[in-house]
């Protein structure tokens, strides 16, 4: 019975689906990568839902509060953590590639290379939006567009504004923020149902990737691929760890309270294939409405740490496989650019392949035909990459719900130390109130 008992958990199921994947895709690759659709519908059932429920969280947030200031306050403070902390990111993936050279030992002649493999990757970032092209992208064409692409940032954008529009509209606006509550209830429903198909796609998604690329170019490439988790993992236990701990909490404890997630993410390699249950997770864990529906989908766009690190490293690397010669001011100009090129990733699987040819764009001296190195094993560094992101994201929210006092220690404390198996059976932070 205990055995069983053991196996119904789904973290415990999504373990098993991702070791079966492996083995399907490792011993028969053809039947592999025929799972991708597995994978791929999953994500797509997750995505579904996931802008009803940033829209009902967020303009329900807002419309319930008193002080528009405080809220301007709150985009203020989240856009400065983003910046702080995704720079260090990018430092970080700057300082591990100059002291490691992962790349040192190749000798590769760019000239023998295929340039087509990266060609449509290189296409893709040349038609890069300019920054001016980029804010007028966050204004949907219709109000309900955004809502049917699943577009963030644009749905962000209608939610604020109709979050405002409730506000000014008094006894009316606080009926209208109530049934966007209860909207939102239903749609999280839908998450919980789909969920528990997170085995199916953990599966299908890690056949196709094993299937596809093949063990052997994990081994080929193996001391970039192990670098970069490495580094990843150095950043999320002090970097993260020592934050987390200036906020009163423990990086370990929170990375276990949201293991279910991770194991999820690492299965999809789509840190958004997750983005409603860390925000459930997170008012559960004691931190505002408002704040989580705010700080998550924002820093699907402008704070990816693993993106970050993985654009510095990678770029070192090719430069270093290359025999590329960078001297000091062009890493520093690197990381200039990487901070602008960086804020166009977003959390779909393989968006950081195409902000690191962005990059190689502007810093030419590296030629963009070497990103056909990295080709067979983005996969493997995009689930790296997916996990990073998603602790980065939770503990910004947690950080920043601290700095704006909303967030509740007290319920932080109690849920960490209890952990996430009784998560469902306790009500949400703040739900009686609502």
């Amino acid at each position: 019975m205990g055995a069983l008992r053991f196996l119904r958990v789904l973290y415990v199921q999504v373990l098993i689906a991702i070791a079966l994947g492996i083995a399907v895709g490792a011993i028969w690759p053809q039947l592999g990568v025929q799972l991708k659709p597995l994978g791929d519908g999953f994500i797509k059932l997750i995505k579904m839902a996931v802008a009803p429920v940033i829209f009902c969280t967020v303009a329900g947030g807002i419309a319930r509060m008193s002080d528009m200031k405080a809220f301007g306050r709150l985009g203020a403070r989240t856009l400065i953590y983003f910046e702080v902390v995704s720079t260090l990111a990018l430092a970080v993936g700057l300082i591990v590639g100059r002291l490691v050279q992962p790349g040192r030992g190749f000798n590769v002649d760019p000239a023998g290379l295929d340039p087509t493999v990266a060609q449509g990757y290189a296409e893709k970032a040349a038609h890069g939006e300019g920054f001016v092209d980029y804010l007028l992208h966050l204004i949907p064409d219709t109000f309900f567009g955004a809502l049917a692409e699943g577009q963030l940032l644009q749905v962000l954008v209608i939610a604020i504004l109709t979050g405002f529009a409730c506000a000014r509209l008094g006894e009316f606006g606080d009926r209208v923020s109530g049934v966007l509550d209860d909207v939102a209830k239903v749609f999280f429903s839908i998450i919980h149902i789909v969920v528990k198909l997170a085995p199916v796609g953990a599966f299908g998604a890690m056949g196709f990737t094993i299937g596809k690329y093949g063990l052997e170019a994990l081994v080929k490439l193996g001391a970039l691929v192990a670098t970069f988790y490495a580094t990843s993992l150095i950043f999320v236990l002090v970097v993260l760890g020592i934050i987390a701990a200036l906020a009163g909490f423990s990086i370990l404890k929170f990375i276990a309270y949201i293991r279910e997630e991770l194991l999820i993410v690492l299965g999809t390699s789509s840190s958004e294939s997750v983005l409603p249950q860390m925000m459930e997770k997170l008012q559960r864990l004691g931190a505002g409405k408002t704040t989580v529906g705010l700080v998550i989908p924002t820093g699907y766009s402008f704070n990816l740490d693993g993106t970050n690190i993985y654009m510095t490293l990678a770029t070192l690397f090719l430069a270093q496989a290359t025999n590329t010669p960078m001297t000091l001011t062009q890493e520093l100009s690197l990381l200039a650019v990487a901070m602008l090129t960086s804020k166009g990733a977003s959390g779909v699987t393989g968006a950081g392949f195409i902000t690191l040819a962005a990059t190689l764009a502007v810093v030419p001296d590296i030629p963009i035909a070497s990103l056909a190195l990295l080709v067979g094993v983005d996969r493997f560094m995009s689930e790296c990459r997916a996990l990073t992101n998603l602790v980065g994201n939770g503990v910004a929210t947690l950080v920043v719900a601290r700095w704006e006092r909303d967030l509740d220690r007290d319920v932080l404390a109690r849920e960490l130390a209890h952990g996430p198996d009784a998560v469902r059976a306790r009500p949400l932070a703040g739900a009686e109130a609502d």
